[in-house]
């Protein structure tokens, strides 16, 4: 049943009224009291009941859907007296709403915010029980007539519950609707997240390579640490491979030392170039803010060719390519032209012929000060970063710049929370071991 179907005037109860409430044999005799209600994951619909949890004396034991006659406020009765006493023991895809959802954190992503669900709502749809909605309104502490009133719950859809049972994660909620999330977002989610929070949403993730190395790129550097500090050489390293040279190596830098070699030793043969180039700068200079990732062409390619280079550079971080340069044939930097402006030019002349011949550039040693007022004050979306013959070792972009230069007490206020273990007095330097 998609999330559109009206569902108004439904028999619905809330799970909190049901749990510890009596289960009924056909006669009317109580056999137990309701321990949980136990639904199954649908991409794209609502968990739809698959059976009870009951509770008779010292035992939990499993009834199915089938035996289900019917719910009601104060009771739940079922149609056989024929059940099955052994102690339940829950199966692969079973999702239990009281253990696993109730009281635990789950996403909002209307919001893209973590919150706790308060209460379930059950809705019977023709002969089978659906769970469509969730109140995650926090009640107050006192409970007076006026204020015990149940908040309006919001449609189940709205949210991604994070189902931690191992059993169960073959059918961990829409993965789908999790990766349109940006990475960003999703890093937010994780440095607001218990360990097992965290545990969860990186198993999210995990599939996707590309999205991982996004995600962990936003990551804090303390928390980007511990986690890649707890997986192997092989898992960190393929994560890294994905990532942008300049971020993979700050995140060698915050591994344990006696880890690095082995791990940059099973990188792929180009990101081990990269990585190891960058890693001899000191991290609060241009060279250690530059990024490997820009659009050099000969100064005879036309316009049009150009465009068409940027057009197919889908490896490369899209920020580095706002900015295409121009190279004489000894491969020094002749000259620099935006791409919007590339976009606004006869696409038959050269680069030679339109680029700006005095590009304005910074040295490896140059610190985060030059390089951001040089930005500020040339209004530069990139800036190279040239060797002593004017030979261009990387770019900074303009977001890697603001990053470098706003404090780092202000990077997650929003969140009304610094980024843990953040120390930008630290002044280790990039050195490959």
């Amino acid at each position: 049943m998609s999330n559109t179907q009206d569902l108004t005037g439904a028999p619905h109860f809330l799970l909190s009224t049901l749990v510890r409430q009596p289960v009924l044999d056909p006669k009317g005799n109580q056999i137990g009291v309701l321990a949980d209600v136990i639904v199954r994951l649908r991409d794209g619909s609502y968990p739809t009941l698959s059976g009870l949890v009951i509770d008779v004396g010292n035992t939990q034991i499993f009834t199915s859907v089938e035996d289900l006659a019917g719910i009601e406020a104060h009771r739940v009765r079922l149609r056989t007296t024929k059940l099955d006493l052994r102690p339940f023991s829950r199966r692969e895809g079973e999702v239990l709403l009281k253990e696993d959802v109730l009281g635990h954190r789950l996403i909002d992503t209307e919001r893209t915010i973590m919150v706790k669900a308060y209460d379930i709502e059950l809705r019977q749809t023709g002969e089978s029980w659906e769970a469509t909605g969730l109140d995650v309104h926090k009640p107050r502490w006192f409970k007076t007539e006026r204020s015990h009133k149940p908040h309006a719950t919001r449609d189940w859809n709205q949210f991604m519950p994070l189902i931690g049972h191992e059993d169960s994660s073959k059918v961990r909620s829409d993965p789908a609707r999790f990766r349109k999330m940006k990475p960003a977002q999703i890093a937010d989610l994780i440095e607001d997240s218990s360990g097992k929070e965290q545990h969860e949403l990186l198993a999210q993730v995990h599939n996707d390579p590309e999205l991982e190395a996004d995600v962990f790129e936003e990551l804090d550097d303390d928390r980007q640490s511990r986690i890649l500090k707890d997986r192997s050489d092989r898992d960190v390293a393929d994560v890294l491979a994905h990532m942008r040279a300049d971020d993979a190596a700050d995140a060698v830098m915050d591994l344990p030392q006696e880890r690095r070699k082995a791990i940059l030793a099973l990188l792929p043969a180009t990101q081990n170039a990269k990585v190891m180039a960058l890693l001899g700068y000191h991290d609060a200079t241009a060279g250690g803010l530059m990024g490997t990732d820009y659009t050099a062409l000969p100064s005879t390619t036309t316009v049009a060719e150009a465009i068409d280079s940027v057009r197919t550079a889908t490896a490369q971080q899209p920020e580095a390519l706002t900015t295409i340069y121009s190279l004489h044939p000894d491969g020094t930097l002749a000259g620099v032209i935006g791409l919007v402006q590339a976009l606004q030019s006869d696409p038959s002349k050269t680069l030679g012929d339109v680029a700006d011949p005095e590009p304005v550039s910074a040295q490896p040693g140059d610190d985060i000060i030059e390089v951001t007022t040089t930005m500020a004050d040339f209004n530069l979306l990139t800036l190279p970063v040239l060797d002593p013959e004017r030979r261009i070792l990387g770019v900074i972009t303009v977001d890697d710049a603001l990053e470098a230069a706003i404090p780092s007490d202000w990077a997650r206020r929003e969140h009304n929370r610094a980024a843990p273990g953040s120390n930008h007095a630290q002044s280790e330097t990039r050195t490959s071991h």
